[in-house]
């Protein structure tokens, strides 16, 4: 079984996504901030990690930074999940070298599509 870390500051976002993919075959892990998020992944070595951007304390972008920093996480696909679609902001994700960006409200077809596909790639 896959297994996808979310690290969402917002409860019931980050309740529901872990819902529908636990429905869908994947053991969740979950976050409520950036520094437990790490901390989870540096442990648990998931397959793919779902982050939002904007949050308290460290924002995805150190998130994602710290991550790719650290050699046991670095080959880690990482996804930011965020309510802003500023091209700015998918520009830069991508750019840093993000496997994904998927703005919320999200489909959730459409995220766990990219979800699958990235853990078949990987």
């Amino acid at each position: 079984m896959k297994t996808v870390l979310i690290i969402e500051d917002n409860l019931d976002i980050r309740e529901n996504t872990g819902e529908i993919l636990e429905l869908t075959g994947f053991r969740v892990l979950s976050s409520e901030d950036g520094r437990h998020g790490i901390t989870l992944a540096v442990d648990e070595k998931p397959d793919v990690i779902l982050c939002d951007i904007m949050m308290p304390g460290i924002d995805g972008y150190q998130v994602f930074k710290e991550l790719k920093a650290n050699q046991a996480t670095s080959s880690i696909p990482f996804i930011y999940v965020t309510a802003s679609g500023e091209r700015n902001e998918i520009k830069q994700a991508m750019e840093m070298g993000a496997y994904g960006y998927i703005r919320k409200p999200f489909d959730v077809d459409e995220l766990v599509r990219l979800i699958s596909t990235c853990v078949e790639e990987g």
